[in-house]
């Protein structure tokens, strides 16, 4: 995040449309600690969180005070917290290739229950695509509570997440021999080196993004107020030359038998190979546990290959997880690279008009050039699900199966996919 970003005017479309509707918008003054609570108060109890206590709050406000915070009042009613929030920075995505590119990162999207239907979450939306664009970014990104919202702003799901529940009674290791070393550790010990080994997974998966401080520090350790911050054991992974490469926070929870205790795997990192298969090791060869369970894995989770008996491994679901809209057709496909070479024209349909148009793409030697052109189409597309192949998950058939792809769809999904699917696996 850059002064830039967090001195960025105002929208003055949304500050309009909400002034019709007799609310008000406005950036949160950070330095304003009482605005600031009120904003967080807000927030949380949007996503029915607990009441936050005064340390809540103050790590809160340690940790988010680099992003960009908007706010939704009704000077109506007497209470100081917004009735709508969102908070948005730019973070680094990782896209096929290698290559790390700014994208504005939207959170903490909430509307009051109590002023549904009044336009808010159109407001907000709208202002932080039009604030992006602004700023010159090629794409805006999210992670979603709920599916069924962003679609109608040019979202589409671009990463998909899975969960694991692993019978480790059933269950043997078939994996290979492990290597290196882990540890017991904390993560004030750590901290640093957790996030090191962040940053290293994070670049070297596309679909993952750049962690702030924040988001790398609640994945290493709890953060104030969680309930279970008396329950997390973190594990650190080094390789046999000494390299930290990989990391695992969990929690043991009681069963109703002694020996059948149940992980909650807060979040694995692994930079290698290696690390991954020693600590899926560690966690499967836990003495007292009968279960563990993980989410926001990859669709390419290995763990089937690791066990003797794949049914003790079981997908809990999988479900969409980044959404990727795309601001500048030529600025988002020419940055990432491409497994095959080709050209294709496409046709983007964007109802909100930053995409809008036809392209050709051409593809060589796995670099892209994009250009404005009127030649007839190979492929239309509305600008979601352009934003869903993106990154180069194997999506494009069903899309075009469910309309929402026309034309030689097999020519996109050749160029657009990768061999290794994109992954996101924190939220933000």
């Amino acid at each position: 995040m850059t002064s830039r970003d967090l001195t960025h005017p105002l929208d003055e479309t949304s500050a309009s449309e909400l002034a019709a509707a007799g609310l008000r918008l406005a950036l949160v003054d950070l330095a304003d600690r009482e605005a600031f609570d009120a904003w967080l108060r807000a927030d949380m109890r949007g996503f029915h969180g607990r009441q936050p206590s005064a340390e809540v709050l103050e790590e809160a406000r340690a940790n988010m005070g680099d992003r960009r915070t908007t706010g939704v009042y009704d000077e109506s009613v007497p209470s100081r917290e917004p009735v709508g929030t969102v908070n948005a920075w730019t973070a680094p995505l990782t896209v096929p290739g290698g290559a790390r590119i700014g994208s504005w990162a939207i959170s903490s999207v909430t509307v009051a229950p109590t002023h549904r239907r009044r336009g808010i979450a159109r407001a907000l939306l709208g202002a932080e695509l039009r604030t992006a664009k602004a700023l010159g970014l090629p794409l805006a990104i999210l992670t979603v509570s709920e599916s069924v919202i962003y679609g109608r702003w040019g979202f589409g799901p671009a990463t998909f997440a899975s969960e694991w529940r692993v019978d480790t009674k059933r269950v043997r290791w078939a994996g290979p021999d492990t290597v290196g070393r882990l540890s017991f550790t904390t993560p004030e010990e750590f901290g640093e080196t957790g996030t090191r080994v962040l940053d290293a997974v994070m670049a070297g998966r596309h679909g993952e993004i750049g962690l702030t401080p924040y988001l790398a520090k609640r994945l290493v350790g709890p953060l104030a107020g969680d309930p279970d911050s008396d329950r997390a054991r973190l594990v650190r992974y080094d390789s046999p030359d000494g390299e930290p490469e990989g990391f695992v926070a969990y929690s043991v929870k009681d069963g109703d038998d002694f020996v059948k205790h149940k992980v909650e795997v807060r979040h694995l990192a692994a930079s290698t190979d290696r690390a991954l298969v020693a600590l899926w090791r560690f966690l499967l060869e836990l003495d007292l546990v009968s279960e563990v369970h993980i989410h926001t894995r990859g669709v390419d989770e290995p763990l089937p290959a690791l066990v003797h008996d794949v049914r003790g491994a079981q997908v809990a679901s999988v479900e969409d997880h980044l959404y990727v809209r795309v601001l500048d057709v030529p600025a988002a496909l020419e940055a990432r690279a491409y497994e095959r070479d080709g050209s294709l024209v496409l046709d983007v349909d964007d109802p909100q008009g930053f995409a809008a148009g036809r392209y050709r793409l051409s593809v060589s030697d796995g670099r892209a050039s994009v250009t404005p052109t009127d030649d007839a189409p190979d492929v239309t597309l509305p600008v979601a699900s352009l934003g869903s192949v993106y990154l180069g998950h194997d999506i494009a058939r069903s899309l075009a199966v469910a309309g929402r792809i026309r034309g030689d769809w097999e020519a996109l999904d050749r160029l657009f996919r990768t061999a290794v699917p994109p992954r996101l696996s924190t939220w933000f």
